[in-house]
């Protein structure tokens, strides 16, 4: 569990603007957004910054990336009532973290983050010999430290990345967090309980030093998650004092695991615009028709009375997501026996893809006809989201010695 209140628990996610979204974005990654943001707190932005580790000889396609992005995010069905939304270099309190933050990072963790030598591999034709490229894990940690979020929304590959944000609010705790009456404060925070909490978390307490009890640990956070007496700086406090700690000025995500995206491309491979074998959002319902017809199917089907195997064709993949068990053991049926054609199979998955666009399609058309309310939106979820982040930072500055009020 994390160690924030339930009340004060918050999601954070962000994308880098790649311009037009596609289907594979939609399936694996805003589908969720739209469930999270009923469920928590949301801050959901545009790493524009992220995008310049890779992109810094490139800028000019940022901008129109930025916008095209968030039109996709609304269009689907993310809402700014209900979450906020904003673009990164919009809150620069964002970068002010990451200076500070990079002052206790040892340079060690940063090289031995998975992805670093993995994308230099990959990218060998760009010089990622850059600071920016080596921190961008520590500013990824900046944007979720800043918030005090609870909750990050990854894919397996980014584990690693919310690993380290975790070791980093550990190591700023262990050095920041001892206040001069830390147990004093501690103590009276544990009397505001009442007598029976009071003796329960002290119980709980003692099994964990003393016992190396985690369940007891476990315990004695989620009593601390339902205590109406106490302050948000009094439970952090607790939270701290409870594993011998001090006290938790930011508290240590979660890495919340997303489940892979099935959606696949046209091609069989995942949905990418490097393998050009996208469906995007906003494309022309004619266009999708005409990928889609032209995907490759089994080639052992070279004649439309050759039985062939569903499991070797691409198409079969979009029934995966798109087709009911009706549909599917049509399919299956029709195909192993030739009793139906490729062209026929692929109707179906036509129909469905075309009518699931519509809607965003024409919720799109409506942002595009009025930049200035999407402008808007993001102006709002900017203010937003500095209030937050400077809130964090003041307490940051103060406990790092650079409150010179």
């Amino acid at each position: 569990m994390s160690s924030v209140s339930t009340q004060y628990q918050r999601v954070l996610s962000g994308m880098r603007p790649t311009g037009q979204l596609h289907l594979g974005h939609y399936h694996g990654v805003l589908k969720n957004w739209i469930r999270l943001q009923h469920e928590y707190e949301c801050f959901f932005f545009v790493a524009d910054w992220h995008a310049l580790t890779t992109h810094y000889e490139e800028t000019s396609v940022i901008a129109p990336s930025v916008m095209d992005n968030v039109i996709d995010w609304l269009a689907c069905g993310v809402d700014p009532g209900a979450a906020k939304i904003f673009i990164q270099s919009h809150v620069p309190e964002h970068a002010e973290m990451h200076v500070l933050l990079s002052m206790i990072t040892p340079l060690s963790w940063l090289e031995r983050v998975p992805t670093y030598k993995d994308q230099q591999e990959k990218l060998k034709e760009k010089d990622l010999a850059t600071y920016g490229f080596l921190g961008y894990p520590l500013l990824q940690s900046a944007d979720i430290l800043i918030y005090k979020a609870g909750q990050v929304p990854v894919g397996e590959d980014q584990v690693a990345h919310v690993e380290l944000t975790r070791e980093i609010a550990r190591r700023f705790n262990h050095l920041y967090g001892r206040e001069p009456d830390f147990e004093e404060k501690a103590e009276a925070a544990i009397k505001k309980m009442g007598k029976k909490n009071a003796k329960l978390y002290k119980e709980l307490r003692r099994k964990f030093q003393e016992q190396g009890d985690h369940e007891a640990l476990e315990t004695a956070r989620e009593l601390l998650k339902t205590q109406q007496n106490i302050t948000l700086g009094d439970r952090e406090r607790l939270f701290g004092y409870v594993e011998g700690s001090g006290k938790i000025i930011l508290p240590e995500p979660q890495a919340l695991l997303t489940k892979a995206s099935k959606m696949p491309g046209l091609d069989g491979q995942k949905m990418s615009k490097s393998y050009n074998n996208v469906i995007a959002l906003r494309d022309d319902p004619k266009e999708v028709e005409h990928k889609l017809r032209t995907m490759p199917t089994d080639p052992a089907r070279v004649r439309r009375d050759d039985p062939g195997d569903p499991e070797k064709c691409p198409v079969w993949e979009f029934h995966q997501v798109y087709s009911s068990v009706d549909t599917k053991q049509w399919v299956q049926d029709g195909c192993r026996s030739a009793g139906i054609g490729c062209v026929d199979c692929k109707q179906p998955v036509i129909d469905a893809v075309i009518s699931e666009m519509a809607p965003i399609q024409e919720r799109a058309e409506d942002y595009l006809n009025d930049p200035k309310l999407v402008q808007n939106i993001l102006n709002e979820g900017a203010e937003a989201a500095r209030e937050v982040a400077e809130n964090t930072l003041e307490e940051v500055r103060e406990v790092m010695g650079l409150d010179y009020d």
